[in-house]
Order: structure tokens, then sequence, then C-alpha cells
């Protein structure tokens, strides 16, 4: 079983930057690819950037392509999302998740999910 905590979010400005982290706690770490997914009030959640396992390999939603960078430190257990040029639109409960062997891009594909922190990012 792999559990995530995320930690990061928080309230910036449009262009500013913030950079979201998931701990995540396993022995078994290295065998889940990770990436992050995004809730805005009154839409579905959707995928926002994928990892493989060994961190080789990215995949982004076209609407944070060039903006956003996510990256792992095996060592750590943990897995970063970087967000650069933040727009209002941006604005999401923002989810770390793992699933077993490869990236998930679709919500109904992870395995295990972090408990969400609120990303603002005000005009």
């Amino acid at each position: 079983q792999v559990q995530l905590e995320e930690s990061g979010g928080g309230l910036v400005q449009a262009g500013g930057s913030l950079r979201l982290s998931c701990a995540a706690s396993g022995r078994t770490f290295s065998r889940y690819a990770m990436g992050w997914f995004r809730q805005a009030p009154g839409k579905e959640r959707e995928f926002v950037a994928g990892l493989s396992r060994s961190g080789g390999s990215t995949y982004y939603a076209d609407s944070v392509k060039g903006r956003f960078t996510i990256s792992r430190d095996s060592a750590k257990n943990t897995v970063y999302l970087q967000m650069n040029s933040l727009k209002p639109e941006d604005t999401a409960v923002y989810s770390c998740a793992a699933r077993f062997w490869i990236i998930a891009t679709i919500a109904d594909d992870v395995d295990y999910w972090g408990q969400g922190t609120q990303v603002t990012v005000s005009s």
C-alpha cells in the first residue's frame, strides 16, 4: 500500500510560481508511476502531469505544457510539481496520484490518491 501526502499549495498572483510536493510512504514507491490531477469547483477531475517509474518519461496536459514540470526524487520518495506562469484558470485542488507500473492519465486508473492541496491563483 502507498500513502501520499501533498504540501505546497497556497495563494499566488497570476504569473507567479508554486511548487507542490507529494511525499509517499512505503518501500514499493519505485514500482509506481506518479502523477498530478486537479479539480476545479464545478468541474471534473482532470489529468495534469504524469511521470514514469524511472522518471525518464513525462506527460502533460496541453493546458500546462511549457509551464509545469513534474519530477521525482526516489531517494526521498517524493514527487514534485513545479508550476510557473500560473493563471487564474489553474485554480483547483491538486491531488497526487500513484498507479502501479504505468502512468495514469484518467482518474479511474489511479490506485492511490493523496488528500489534495488547494492552489488559488488571483488575477
